[in-house]
């Protein structure tokens, strides 16, 4: 029984350092957009839809600017200007795939992030030189999802 329970063990081992590991890659809004056409046409309506071009043209090269005005900043190869779907979702590469989207389980295994008001938080707090307060609930209402009737 040892004999088998031990390398059983040693592959379940190997396989969840392998996804801690996982490096999932960002896709870009234009491909969140083809499925998520409201979504996008909400968040074209935000701040964080223009975030890169409200800096200042001094602060657009500056890590601390860009970390929270461009997504996944020193984590992709491209320039994802503003503040995308994937800043808080997380990269969408391995969750795109609309059998996966379809499953939460199965999208949050691929790296899905279920935003939270501390996802939030890790842009909207005190090290920006703008900021004036966080209110989580009233953002929910008016924020990136509130999709309007049409």
């Amino acid at each position: 029984m040892r004999r088998i329970i031990l390398p059983l063990l040693l592959v379940a081992l190997i396989g969840a350092l392998f996804a801690l590991t996982e490096d999932h890659q960002y896709i870009g809004e234009s491909k969140c957009k083809m499925c998520h056409q409201k979504q996008y046409k909400a968040w074209m309506e935000t701040k964080h839809a223009k975030a890169f071009d409200a800096l200042k043209a001094e602060d657009q090269g500056k890590e601390e600017c860009l970390g929270c005005h461009n997504t996944g900043y020193k984590k992709s190869a491209d320039l994802l200007k503003n503040v995308q779907c994937e800043a808080c979702h997380g990269p969408g590469s391995d969750y795109k795939d609309m059998k996966v989207m379809k499953d939460k389980e199965k999208a949050i295994a691929a790296g899905l992030i279920i935003t939270t008001e501390e996802t939030c938080k890790m842009c909207h707090n005190e090290k920006s030189p703008t900021f004036k307060g966080f209110n989580f609930e009233e953002a929910k209402k008016t924020g990136v999802h509130a999709v309007k009737s049409e």
